[in-house]
């Protein structure tokens, strides 16, 4: 049985890892690829996501998403990924047609036209995610779950409060955890532990052509310490493959949108409020040393 999902992305380059995961799993059938405005604007961010799809030679679709936040102004991270959003590798330039449709009427007419329910992984912001279930509230009942990119029961890394997908579209997050869809937080609480390790690093190099393309665009990401380099979005793939390497809790979560803590993912850590009710199920904690096996591993096994 694979999982069938559809990735809403914003490559950046650990969206660009994330691609490269689901896109080689023989365990994830990637149905649609849509594109949002984050790491950098979204006619960069679909280009990115052509890119790896072009890079494996895969037959997925890709869709350009929303250009900016539903209400909030933009604010992009290129300060972090560079201003292509994914630096250092020569990719190739033939690239395929975004589809002739919004990523939002991509979105629904996969979501219906599947015979099974999708999984939605999303891991920029959830502006796409926002409009689909304003404009189209009837593909809820088709989506299994969202396993989402964002958030922090702690510190962000986009400002004291705020992780930067949720921080880009506060009011976004919102609908998406007021949906009733069953959601997975994969937050900054695992993602800053799970980091890719300068020894991971330096063995991807000369693994394969793929192992050299993660190589040479991660080494550009300005978000790297002495102790490595967090690769965010892909735990989101990590967890949907290995669910046992990581620890969650179930909580309420709810979104700030306004003020000097907008973009902040509140959780109700004790269960005080909500009349005990959850929204999320919420990583806590992840074996970083499984999840850096599992990436080179992972690698280690495309044929390119």
């Amino acid at each position: 049985m694979t999982i069938k999902i559809i990735m809403d992305t914003d490559p950046g380059i650990d969206d660009a890892a994330a691609l490269t995961m689901a896109l080689n799993d023989p365990e994830i059938d990637v149905k649609l690829i849509t594109s949002v405005a984050g790491n950098v604007t979204v006619d960069k961010t679909t280009k990115n996501a052509q890119k790896i799809v072009r890079f494996f030679n895969k037959q997925v679709p890709v869709a350009a998403g929303a250009k900016q936040p539903l209400i909030k102004e933009f604010e992009d991270a290129a300060r972090i990924h560079g201003e292509s959003g994914m630096p250092g590798y020569d990719f190739p330039e033939d690239l395929p047609k975004p589809l002739d449709k919004t990523a939002v009427e991509a979105l629904h007419d996969t979501i219906m036209s599947s015979d099974e329910k999708i999984t939605l992984v999303p891991t920029g912001s959830y502006t796409n995610i926002a409009l689909l279930f304003s404009e189209y509230p009837e593909v809820k009942d088709h989506i299994e779950r969202i396993v989402a990119m964002g958030g922090s029961l702690g510190k962000g890394n986009m400002t004291s409060a705020a992780e930067f997908n949720v921080f880009t579209d506060p009011d976004a997050a919102r609908i998406m955890y007021n949906s009733g869809i069953p959601i997975t937080m994969v937050g900054l609480d695992i993602t800053m532990k799970a980091l890719l390790t300068p020894d991971s690093l330096s063995k991807l190099e000369h693994m394969n052509e793929t192992g050299k393309m993660l190589h040479d665009i991660i080494i550009h990401d300005g978000d790297n310490s002495s102790n490595g380099i967090a690769m965010h979005d892909v735990n989101t793939i990590f967890y949907l493959l290995h669910p046992e390497a990581i620890t969650t809790k179930k909580m309420w979560i709810d979104i700030i949108t306004d003020g000097p803590a907008i973009g902040e993912t509140v959780g109700d850590i004790r269960g005080a409020y909500h009349d005990g009710k959850t929204n999320a199920n919420v990583c806590v904690d992840i074996d970083a040393d499984a999840f850096n096996k599992w990436f080179l591993d992972e690698v280690s096994k495309i044929d390119l």
